[in-house]
């Protein structure tokens, strides 16, 4: 796992928004110079949602050869396919509809209108990561390359929003999501948020990311953020428990940053 997180904090949500999604763009044609595509896991919410629109709008989008970049999401409501809680349909509108994205790169999860219940979602959605991960293997031609398949192909850049009770994904404080250490895929059922249904990575499928942004912003998200960098027990608090396997990133800006442990913090460049 990754080292001691990186702080990098930003004056307002707004610069924190756009200095994201310069990061991204760097990122990702820093990631297809290496291996020719790239794979991002999205978030929803404010700044999530927010960045992707900062992405569309950065002059700097065309650097990106976005018809070779993978998408998949940390977590969905598990409501209709067009519902607006979606986050797809957040991120469609914000970013994907305006780029010459490969559809068969953009895997959604699935909705309440071809799954009866959010548990066989989380099923659908797991079993298509393994076959990206068997594909992704079948095409590995390097030394290195595994014996066998894992669960989960490679996920190079996942970005994960906090909530104020310390939610990360659709992974509730002591909720059954959370716990689970067996599955790369939950559903999950009572989120004391609405809607009630919803499907999640798990933390270990989490944790399989090359790098973890956590994108946060808000007063009301301080407490959340300085107890996780604190140290805090993930089932408490879990957005304690990400640590990405090369990096961890906190991306937030002066509101969120008020409780941070000044240790942690480092004058960190857009994208070092």
């Amino acid at each position: 796992m990754s080292a001691d997180p990186r702080v990098s904090i930003h004056p307002d949500s707004a610069v924190l928004m756009a200095a994201i999604a310069a990061r991204l763009i760097t990122k990702l044609v820093d990631v297809q110079d290496k291996h020719g595509e790239a794979t991002v896991v999205l978030t929803g919410g404010t700044v999530g949602i927010g960045t992707l629109k900062a992405v569309a709008d950065s002059p700097a989008a065309p650097a990106v050869d976005w018809s070779r970049v993978n998408f998949w999401w940390g977590d969905e409501r598990f409501v209709g396919k067009d519902s607006r809680d979606r986050n797809t349909v957040q991120a469609h509108e914000a970013l994907l509809s305006s780029l010459p994205v490969d559809p068969a790169r953009v895997h959604e999860p699935g909705s309440s209108d071809e799954f009866a219940t959010a548990d066989e979602a989380a099923a659908d959605y797991a079993a298509r990561l393994k076959a990206a991960a068997e594909a992704e293997h079948a095409a590995d031609t390097s030394d290195n390359r595994p014996e066998e398949a894992g669960e989960l192909p490679r996920f190079d850049i996942l970005l994960l929003g906090v909530g104020p009770d310390a939610h990360i994904a659709s992974l509730f404080p002591e909720q059954a999501g959370i716990r689970v250490k067996d599955r790369t895929v939950v559903g999950v059922e009572n989120s004391p948020k609405p809607p009630p249904s919803r499907i999640s990575l798990t933390l270990p499928a989490i944790n399989s990311a090359q790098e973890i942004w956590m994108v946060v912003a808000g007063e009301d998200k301080a407490g959340a953020v300085g107890l996780a960098l604190a140290g805090a027990n993930p089932v408490q608090v879990p957005a304690a428990g990400p640590s990405g396997r090369s990096r961890t990133l906190w991306l937030i800006d002066e509101n969120a940053a008020s409780r941070v442990p000044q240790q942690l913090v480092r004058k960190d460049p857009a994208g070092a």
